[in-house]
């Protein structure tokens, strides 16, 4: 597969001031400055970064009319570290994704958000009703308990320990629940993953002190869900082991204006796994 668009062209950074604090924060910029924009945001996992977890779909975005931009939230990727010894990392990032469109003069949103990207998005759109035209929320979106899965999940107990023990193979071990047929994960991609991670290795040592000090690092945002108005499109994999889909469910039921679409054969990559599909229904809904 070909791409237009490349991480290295597309890069930019910005300083921003959150809690009395400058951070730089690192982000891809795709478009053009007059298109509607759609800010991705990246999830938690070792390594992450707003281009690794969107690769597969920013040409789809920019194709169709639209500016996307990549923020990688203090933490992550080229992004300063920080480390969330208390409060909440979805508010903290929230403000840091204002702070971002604040700085670079963008008022009006829509927010695509995976795992820990969605509960950042639930804290903008919170902390911002007027400024977000629509919501995607894929894996995440608030931090309440699973019902019928106990916690942690098998997949987070992964993660966990890979920000601990970042070698390749636990890379593997992670990724092989982290997808639902991890045989389209090729070698390349994994390395890439390690590569990612030793290159900012402070970002881990400050995800595992973050951790220890402040074990609860995502609000649970069920109880203010009515508040949302922005309509809202929750994505799950039937197959996730990170975050089990009845989250998605508690989503649907709280919000005023929401629809859910679960993929079989998928865990908790949605935008990586079905990709193609994925293009094409959130850009529909995002067009009404």
């Amino acid at each position: 597969m070909s791409f237009l668009f490349n991480e290295a062209q597309t890069s930019r950074e910005v300083v921003v001031r959150v809690h009395d604090i400058d951070y730089k924060v690192h982000y891809n910029d795709v478009g053009c400055a007059e298109d509607p924009v759609v800010v991705m945001l990246h999830g938690s996992g070792p390594g992450a970064t707003g281009w690794a977890n969107y690769h597969r779909n920013i040409d789809a975005f920019a194709g169709a009319g639209y500016r996307v931009l990549l923020i990688n939230v203090p933490g992550f990727g080229k992004s300063d570290p920080v480390v969330i010894a208390q409060g909440s990392r979805s508010e903290f990032n929230g403000q840091v994704v204002r702070a971002v469109l604040d700085q670079i003069q963008i008022d009006k949103i829509s927010l695509i958000g995976n795992s820990m990207g969605a509960h950042s998005a639930t804290a903008f759109v919170l902390a911002n009703p007027d400024r977000v035209h629509r919501l995607v929320c894929m894996g995440g979106g608030t931090g309440g308990p699973s019902t019928f899965v106990p916690q942690p999940t098998e997949g987070i107990k992964l993660l966990n320990f890979v920000y601990r023990e970042p070698t390749l193979e636990n890379v593997k071990r992670m990724m092989n629940v982290f997808v639902f047929d991890p045989s389209a994960l090729t070698d390349d991609l994994l390395q890439q993953r390690v590569n990612n991670m030793q290159a900012n290795k402070h970002h881990l040592e400050n995800w595992v002190s973050s951790m220890a000090a402040n074990p609860r690092q995502f609000t649970d945002y069920q109880p203010r869900l009515p508040e949302i108005e922005a309509p809202t499109l929750i994505v799950w994999g039937r197959e996730d082991r990170f975050v089990p889909y009845d989250i998605g469910l508690c989503l649907l039921s709280g919000l005023q204006d929401a629809e859910f679409h679960m993929f079989n054969r998928c865990g908790h990559w949605v935008q990586w796994e079905h990709a193609e599909k994925f293009n094409r229904m959130v850009l529909d809904f995002l067009s009404r």
